[in-house]
């Protein structure tokens, strides 16, 4: 294969990769908004009470199962929330009633959520918290964006041919591996202490390939120690026999690391981006 230019190469990485549903994910949105919404539905009973704190002991006394939404209403995920103040600290439990409702309203009292009650600041907590839901669900775009590359790359790999399960298989252990085709990974398991997990993994009949993916759109001080740690892996795994390292990488990240990159370029053999995939590079190097 015709030695490639790594400046030329490097060009082509793209701003982004993001689809549609990166920023917010509606469906999860509606979803969560859907578990709660007998208990929102309730509490929007409160929406302009004047007598807002006997009225919310006289609901949570009669429906404790509202307990479960007052997190959500302060943007919190959790099940349980920590206050302290000049009392002293206290752990307030919203699965199950663990405070008496004096102390629950106490809590509402001082978060704010009466005022947001009493006064209208909300017509609806339906409305409300899809609002929070989405604000809460943008916080998750770096875990999507984790996970956008992978895809990207196993649709190629089924582009190829490959049938997952059958000769591609995905986030693999090194054991996983050793045990299928009894071949020795203890080069790169530090003589089986380390357990690595490859995010793909194809078996030809000639050779194993193991696969890392990830796409960089911001620079940061990881990249160049995933260069140099990807530098080192393709060392070790070129000394075993029937195993092949490829790792598919992008993203304008790396311009601010390229030298590092550029000394893991020059010594791996299998080291693409999406414009080789696009040129279909997954039939010509996985035989």
């Amino acid at each position: 294969m015709k030695k490639r230019d790594f400046t030329e190469w490097l060009s082509t990485f793209r701003k982004s990769i993001a689809t549609y549903s990166y920023y917010v994910d509606f469906n999860k949105i509606y979803e969560n908004v859907e578990t709660i919404k007998i208990e929102l539905n309730i509490l929007n009973s409160l929406i302009g009470s004047k007598n807002i704190k006997t009225e919310f002991e006289t609901l949570l006394k009669k429906y404790p199962e509202i307990l479960k939404c007052i997190p959500i209403l302060l943007a919190v995920r959790s099940t349980e929330i920590a206050i302290s103040d000049e009392n002293g600290s206290f752990n307030f439990n919203f699965t199950k009633q663990t405070a008496s409702i004096s102390e629950y309203s106490n809590f509402m009292e001082k978060s704010g959520l009466f005022d947001l009650l009493q006064n209208h600041l909300i017509n609806n907590f339906i409305d409300y918290v899809t609002g929070v839901e989405t604000g809460l669900d943008s916080n998750g775009r770096k875990n999507r964006g984790g996970h956008l590359m992978e895809d990207l790359v196993e649709s190629y790999i089924k582009k190829a041919g490959f049938v997952k399960d059958k000769n591609y298989f995905k986030e693999m252990y090194i054991h996983e591996i050793t045990d299928k085709w009894a071949v020795d990974l203890s080069a790169i398991s530090n003589q089986g202490k380390m357990e690595k997990r490859f995010d793909y993994v194809i078996k030809t009949e000639k050779m194993i390939y193991v696969i890392e993916t990830n796409f960089y759109g911001s620079s940061g001080s990881k990249l160049n120690e995933t260069a140099r740690s990807y530098k080192t892996l393709a060392q070790e795994i070129a000394s075993i026999p029937g195993v092949s390292f490829v790792w598919f990488t992008d993203g304008k990240g790396w311009m601010s690391a390229r030298n590092n990159l550029e000394e893991t370029f020059d010594i791996m053999e299998h080291m693409y981006c999406i414009k080789d995939m696009e040129d279909g590079i997954m039939e010509k190097i996985f035989v």
